[in-house]
């Protein structure tokens, strides 16, 4: 009898219990998930706008507020990302993009991506009360549990190692903790998706070079990657990927979202997609309305050879007769639950790619609404364990395994490759 008795109070405990937890507003229940685990944001280039900005000078750059136009460029908004957004969007890990342009050779690009690394850990060692290297998922959990924002820095664009397994390495032991393969164009060893197909996705280099990140514990990073590219290192890599800020190609067709195709081989991989707030891969109206004005700028251009005034009247009235259809908040939600429905709410993270993007979604103008964005993911009945597994727990699990089959290659020697210009199967 008494153990009835003990099972009804339970039950009836529970009830209660879960009755407090329908009576919680999206609000509550997102402050909730955002305190027990605060946002990882896959991809911020905070340190790139301190190369255009200030070049890489510090003593301009004040990282407690960014929140004005730049005073020595007025046409430069304000950036998207300071201490102060940070605390407010509940930030407590964060990617920092040690992104390079690609128009530079690759000699070019190794030496400005030793400069970014050392400007990103500058900034990082300015502000130890609040900022922290991160090196590691222990560290990640060392600098949350000290109040600091974690900081990880990850190497945009494979043209930053010089086609060489050695920069890799070397690049590891600076801090570099992803690599997303390609950028905007091919390298030399892997599809980009905004470029013309050369390799039919991974070369012979690419993949051993993919099959090096998994042994050095460098995260594989396939935003920016063509589909191709895609499908070929996840049969190559013993680890979990990341896409840093990429998409749902679903929704919106960019060529830079990933395919229903690819999100449904993540759960065997265990990987995530951090889903992007760029306006023009969230909504298909900003895609499509970009894709317009870039056709009409090749139009004046072609009509007006030589007379760059006569294009800026031109590009003027375009803009002036054709309002720029904006995403929002609610756009990047719908993102987030299509992926999900695909591939799971382990697949889903979030990256923002704050201070690397002209403009931003309605409703998410800086890092400081992020709260805003899990409130309506709490309205559309995520609930709270859904949001900590999006805010930080996805992207942790991956940290971890892929230290784990770094760990698991400890025997395995270092790989070597002649060059990546001499490839052949």
């Amino acid at each position: 009898m008494k153990r009835w008795v003990a099972i009804a109070i339970v039950s009836v405990g529970l009830g209660h219990a879960s009755l407090a937890a329908q009576d919680r507003s999206p609000e509550e229940v997102a402050a909730a998930a955002l305190d027990a685990a605060p946002v990882w944001d896959g991809h911020n280039d905070m340190p790139y706008q301190v190369q255009v900005r200030f070049r890489n000078l510090l003593e301009r750059f004040n990282f407690r507020d960014t929140s004005e136009a730049d005073a020595f460029h007025p046409e430069r908004r304000a950036m998207h990302t300071d201490i102060e957004r940070l605390r407010l969007g509940k930030v407590g890990a964060q990617w920092w993009s040690v992104y390079v342009p690609v128009n530079q050779s690759e000699p070019e690009s190794v030496r400005a991506v030793i400069e970014q690394i050392d400007v990103t850990k500058r900034v990082i060692e300015r502000y130890p009360d609040d900022l922290m290297l991160a090196l590691s998922a222990d560290d990640v959990d060392a600098a949350i549990a000290q109040g600091k924002v974690a900081s990880l820095l990850g190497m945009e664009g494979g043209h930053s190692i010089g086609s060489s397994l050695a920069v890799l390495r070397q690049t590891y032991e600076l801090g570099a903790r992803y690599m997303t393969l390609t950028h905007s164009r091919n390298t030399p060893w892997a599809d980009s998706a905004t470029d013309d197909p050369m390799h039919d996705g991974l070369t012979a280099f690419g993949k051993v070079l993919v099959r090096e990140m998994n042994r050095i514990g460098m995260v594989v990073d396939l935003s920016h990657v063509s589909e191709k590219t895609m499908m070929d290192a996840l049969d190559v890599t013993s680890a979990p990927v990341i896409f840093s800020h990429s998409s749902a190609r679903a929704i919106n067709s960019h060529a830079r979202n990933v395919p229903d195709s690819v999100l449904r081989r993540l759960p065997d991989n265990g990987g995530i997609v951090m889903v992007t707030a760029v306006p023009g891969f969230l909504s298909e109206e900003s895609r499509v309305w970009n894709a317009n004005r870039d056709a009409e700028k090749a139009r004046l251009e072609a009509l007006w050879q030589g007379q760059p005034e006569a294009i800026e009247v031109g590009m003027n009235a375009w803009d002036e007769a054709n309002p720029y259809p904006n995403a929002d908040l609610s756009d990047m939600a719908d993102h987030i639950d299509h992926v999900r429905a695909i591939a799971g709410i382990d697949a889903v993270g979030i990256g923002g790619d704050f201070d690397g993007i002209p403009v931003t979604p309605d409703g998410l103008e800086d890092v400081s609404d992020y709260p805003a964005l899990f409130t309506e993911l709490a309205r559309r009945a995520y609930t709270q364990s859904e949001l900590e597994k999006i805010s930080f727990r996805n992207m942790m699990r991956v940290m971890r395994g892929v230290e784990a089959a770094s760990a698991a290659m400890v025997d395995v020697q270092p790989y070597e490759f002649s060059t990546a210009r001499d490839d052949e199967e």
